[in-house]
C-alpha cells in the first residue's frame, strides 16, 4: 500500500467515526425528547457523550488525514473550490454541533439533579430537552456532514 492509500483509509475511518458519533448523539437526543422521567433523560443524554467523543475523534481524523491527502500530491490541491468548500462546511458543522450541543449538556445536568431529587417530570427539563434552536443546530451539523460527503464523492471541478 502506498502512503496515499494509508491516508485515504485513515481519512475514511475518521469519516465513519464522525458519522457514527453523530448518529449516536442524534439517537440519544431524539429518544430523550420522548421521555418525561429525569433519570431516563439523564441516561439518554449521557449516552450522547459517547457519540460526541466519536465525533471529536472522527473530526480530527478527517481534517488531519484529509489535509495530508491533499498535500500528498493528489490530483487536486488546497486551491480547488471543492476542497475549500469542504473545509468551510467542516468548520460550520463543528460550530453548529458544538453550539447546539451545549444546551444538551445543561439539560443532562438538570436531569441528573432532578433524578436525584425525586425523579419527577419537570417543565423546565421538558423545555430544556425540546429547545428548538439547539435541536436545529445539531441537525444542521449533520446535514452539513452529508454535504461534505457529497463534495468528497463528486469533487466538482477536479481534474
Amino acid at each position: 500500500m502506498t502512503t496515499y492509500d494509508w491516508l485515504l483509509l485513515l481519512h475514511l475511518l475518521g469519516a465513519f467515526s464522525f458519522f457514527a458519533g453523530a448518529a449516536v448523539a442524534a439517537a440519544g437526543q431524539l429518544a430523550a425528547l420522548r421521555r418525561e422521567r429525569p433519570s431516563e433523560v439523564a441516561l439518554l443524554l449521557g449516552l450522547t457523550r459517547w457519540g460526541v467523543l466519536l465525533v471529536g475523534v472522527g473530526a480530527l481524523a478527517t481534517i488531519g488525514f484529509g489535509s495530508a491527502l491533499v498535500s500528498d500530491g493528489a490530483d487536486w490541491g488546497f486551491g480547488q473550490a471543492w476542497v475549500q468548500w469542504a473545509y468551510g462546511l467542516w468548520i460550520a458543522s463543528m460550530a453548529a454541533g458544538g453550539i447546539g450541543g451545549r444546551p444538551a449538556r445543561h439539560a443532562r445536568e438538570l436531569a441528573q439533579r432532578l433524578a436525584a431529587d425525586g425523579d419527577r417530570p419537570s417543565r423546565e427539563l421538558r423545555a430544556a430537552v425540546r429547545a428548538p434552536l439547539p435541536l436545529t443546530l445539531s441537525f444542521l451539523s449533520g446535514a452539513l456532514l452529508v454535504a461534505i460527503v457529497v463534495l468528497m464523492v463528486w469533487k466538482p471541478g477536479a481534474p
